[in-house]
């Protein structure tokens, strides 16, 4: 059985539903995982957005797949938000840096972590981590 969040996991979601409140969000990705979902439910209830469910986030998913998906949707207008797992989000991540990407401030892949990732004509261009929203 999946584990919900416990208490500061669903405070940690809060913060990130409040990082992204003043942004443009037109869609919420999750990796099936109960903990995921969780993460980015608050985030999809303030944007009045379903969670769509993405094997392609589950954890030991395939990367070079995900990164495939994610530079698709690069060029759309807004912001997507994905929740993924620690062994599936360092792994793009690695890929988009050996690519090129710029990666601004601290690095890493804590739980209840953010990656924003900014694009450029279609192109990601830049990184920034936040460890705690």
């Amino acid at each position: 059985m999946e584990r919900p969040l416990d208490e500061r996991g669903r405070e940690q979601a809060s913060r990130i539903a409040d990082l992204f409140a003043d942004s443009a969000v037109r869609a919420v990705w999750s990796s099936p995982a109960t903990r995921c979902v969780q993460t980015v439910e608050p985030v999809a209830e303030a944007h009045s957005l379903n969670i769509r469910i993405r094997d392609e986030l589950c954890e030991g998913a395939d990367s070079a797949r995900l990164l495939e998906l994610i530079l698709e949707e690069a060029a759309a207008p807004d912001n997507l938000i994905l929740s993924s797992h620690g062994d599936v989000i360092p792994s793009v991540l690695n890929r988009l840096l050996r690519a090129g990407l710029e990666a601004t401030g601290d690095r890493g892949c804590a739980k209840a972590s953010v990656w924003e990732l900014r694009v450029d004509n279609g192109l990601i261009t830049e990184g920034i981590y936040t460890a705690k929203p």
